[in-house]
């Protein structure tokens, strides 16, 4: 078998990973703003903290959304900026 048809399973994953978190960071907004989609500001400013703090939760947006509202004492100051909106 050829070592490269073992690896495309992981490579789909990791597609399917990142899918996710541009769709969760899509509609990740405040619950202020009635859960609008996220700007794309927001969505960069919060992308890094989502996969270093919350990365277990990913695709579930509320998941996500708590975790970065459990850790915002660990959050950037740009993503931290947005949970005060």
């Amino acid at each position: 078998m050829n070592a490269s048809f073992v690896q495309i399973p992981e490579v789909k994953r990791r597609a399917g990973r990142a899918s996710a978190l541009g769709l969760v960071l899509t509609l990740f907004a405040s619950e202020a703003a009635l859960a609008e989609p996220g700007t794309p500001e927001q969505r960069k400013a919060c992308t890094p903290d989502v996969y270093r703090l919350c990365a277990g939760e990913i695709p579930n947006a509320r998941a996500i959304t708590a975790c970065l509202r459990r850790q915002k004492a660990s959050l950037s100051p740009a993503c931290a900026a947005i949970f005060e909106q």
